[in-house]
């Protein structure tokens, strides 16, 4: 079977792409609990919200979303294309993680292999998350979108080490903030990738053929269905 974006023509078909996107990344929340939830570190973007959570002394929610806010403001400023799911994606995952620290649904592991193995299993959700997510083509995430502009802007510089230059400042300042880094983070920064193609192989999902609506586009369909009601 083969995933294929969604068009977005309708203001139906583009509440019901939010619905998928939102509930997308609840779920993408669960993935990334997770991989936090094992004990041998976070990955590079969660040991920051860690390190600003606990040094504020806030949720790990709370922390996450005003990053996400705040990268999507850089986002704003570079002139970024935004969409709703951007504002959707900068919400729901750090609630979301909230949510399942709350409940302990999840027992700890208490071995290495086990923790690897509960990390593993929250890289593969994140991954088939970020595919459902990237069919509802809304937009892609302030983190992800902050990565191609600035690839945009320093063409001389690899994409790759762009985004290692990125994951690498994160981890460090989440660190000094006081974030877990440990064996996961080198895991989930060695794997995400690969694990999430490997998502989206199984299903046949080419990400780069997704055209995203941009904000001002989803409004203009919503306020032409409110005129012709």
């Amino acid at each position: 079977m083969t995933l294929k974006p969604m068009e977005n023509k309708t203001s139906r078909s583009i509440f019901l792409g939010m619905l998928l996107s939102a509930f997308s990344l609840f779920v993408n929340g669960f993935g990334v609990y997770l991989t936090m939830h094992a004990g041998i570190g976070a990955a590079p973007w969660d040991v920051l919200n860690q390190g600003v959570s606990r040094t504020l002394g806030i949720l790990y929610g709370d922390a996450s979303i005003a990053i996400s806010l705040m990268i999507l403001a850089i986002d704003i400023i570079l002139k970024e294309p935004i969409g709703l799911s951007m504002f959707i994606d900068a919400v729901v995952v750090g609630k979301s993680v909230d949510f399942f620290n709350a409940i302990h649904i999840v027992p700890k592991p208490t071995t290495l292999p086990a923790s690897i193995g509960v990390m593993i299993i929250g890289l593969f959700i994140i991954g088939y998350t970020q595919m459902t997510y990237m069919i509802a083509s809304l937009g892609s995430g302030p983190r992800d979108t902050l990565l191609v502009g600035l690839g945009r802007r320093l063409r001389r510089i690899p994409i790759g080490a762009v985004s290692i230059g990125l994951l690498s400042t994160a981890t460090l300042i989440g660190w000094v903030l006081g974030g877990d880094v440990n064996i996961g983070t080198l895991i989930c920064a060695g794997l995400a990738g690969p694990i999430m193609q490997l998502c989206f192989m199984s299903a046949h999902f080419d990400a780069t053929k997704v055209r995203h609506q941009q904000l001002k586009e989803s409004f203009r369909i919503f306020a032409g269905s409110l005129k012709n009601k």
